[in-house]
């Protein structure tokens, strides 16, 4: 039986879908980077498109000859997955090893266009089956309309088990934060009670041979 946590999990993936497309601006040398929380071995497809500003204009145009994207992606252990440098407008795709925060970052191959450009880029995200062109895996491997669709069913629950995965992945990730907080709280709590007995007693003693000293006296 599916529980209420698992239906507003759901809900959340569908409206991620629709919040991946995006366009933003970038400087000559300026360096755009995004998280994206992936599960292990999964499909992800980036497309994007590269416009420069036109000052005479005020608007944008297709981008000059020359002028290309450099794709860097890093997964949550730091490791670079792809770094190449693509056309002004193209697709790059890689699969997931690690589960976790995945760094993507674009920024251009060039560190001289016209004085005072800006570059718009569009930039969508695919992620799991979305990112599987199934017009193509039809005409490949030959499939009728059936077959494809029980071939995206398929996917999709593939896709919602890795998900659901890596939701209990980290969930475990921060119970073991969780508990490591609380144990270094109550190890400083310890502490500070043992510094505090520690000045109580000597503050004792202290007074204990100050007032032995006024009797001698």
């Amino acid at each position: 039986m599916i529980n209420k946590y698992t239906y507003i999990f759901l809900l959340l993936a569908i409206f991620c879908t629709f919040a991946n497309s995006l366009y933003f601006h970038i400087g000559e040398t300026e360096r755009k980077c995004f998280i994206e929380e992936i599960p292990d071995e999964t499909m992800v497809t980036g497309n994007y498109k590269l416009q420069l500003y036109d000052p005479r204009t005020g608007g944008f145009m297709p981008s000059s000859p020359g002028l290309g994207m450099h794709v860097e992606i890093r997964d949550p252990d730091d490791k670079v997955l792809l770094s190449r440098v693509y056309s002004s407008e193209g697709r790059f795709t890689f699969t997931s090893h690690t589960p976790g925060e995945h760094v993507i970052c674009l920024y251009s191959n060039s560190t001289k266009w016209f004085s005072g450009s800006q570059l718009r880029v569009h930039f969508d995200i695919q992620v799991g089956e979305h990112a599987i062109d199934y017009a193509n895996v039809a005409q490949k491997e030959k499939l009728t309309e059936l077959q494809l669709r029980v071939r995206q069913l398929l996917d999709q629950v593939d896709q919602i088990s890795k998900e659901q995965n890596y939701q209990r992945y980290r969930e475990e990730r921060f119970r073991q934060t969780s508990e490591s907080t609380n144990q270094r709280v109550l190890w400083w709590s310890i502490g500070q009670v043992c510094i505090l007995l520690g000045m109580g007693f000597w503050q004792m003693r202290h007074l204990k041979s100050f007032f032995e000293a006024k009797k001698l006296v």
